[in-house]
């Protein structure tokens, strides 16, 4: 499903289909490298299925295949290195400049979520939905973030886990769109105070 959506987007902007094809195989491999357990091609086609149900555009869809195209647990720059290798790949695709400029803006926005307009606000709240999802997908989501971490000690990780759970807990809203609002907001309260209440 996520390579022929792909590939569909990229023919818009390049006939190049060896170029398209090499590209999404950097994206297939790059996303399921044994130290990956969340930030798969999983991840990145549950957002796409939470976007398509209401609103799908190329940025929103270049942002999805690209945010977490670089990753690595022991950096602080994985946003950065991905917009910028986004930005790579959307000019070898002749993809317009003001499309890749916004593309990278909104990857930089998955570091803090924060977004700077509504349509970015929209990714952002998809990339949180797994959040709000019910108890047994969100303590797998927990398990495989817990996995990617793995270099770090229980008491390293339970520390730092818990100040990115009280985060979200002190937000008025964890969503800021009204779609994923109601329809996650509070289902991800309970799964992350529980989370939390849980880490020693």
């Amino acid at each position: 499903m996520l390579e022929n959506k792909f590939k569909t987007l990229c023919q818009n902007y390049c006939k190049d289909k060896k170029l398209i094809h090499t590209l999404w195989e950097e994206i297939a491999q790059r996303h399921s490298t044994e130290d990956r357990y969340y930030h798969t091609l999983q991840h990145l086609e549950h957002i796409y299925k939470e976007l398509e149900s209401i609103k799908i555009t190329p940025l929103l869809s270049f942002a999805t295949f690209y945010h977490d195209i670089v990753y690595d647990a022991k950096s602080n720059e994985n946003e950065e290195q991905s917009a910028l290798l986004a930005q790579k790949r959307l000019k070898q695709l002749t993809v317009p400049i003001k499309l890749i400029q916004k593309v990278s803006q909104l990857i930089i926005e998955t570091k803090t979520h924060k977004a700077s307009n509504p349509e970015n606000a929209l990714f952002l709240d998809a990339d949180l939905s797994i959040l709000g999802s019910n108890t047994v997908n969100y303590q797998a989501y927990a398990q495989n973030v817990r996995n990617e971490y793995v270099i770090y000690d229980d008491i390293t990780y339970f520390g730092g886990r818990k100040k990115v759970l009280k985060h979200f807990l002190e937000q008025k809203n964890i969503y800021k769109t009204s779609h994923f609002y109601e329809k996650y907001e509070k289902q991800a309260r309970v799964n992350l105070l529980i989370e939390y209440n849980s880490l020693i």
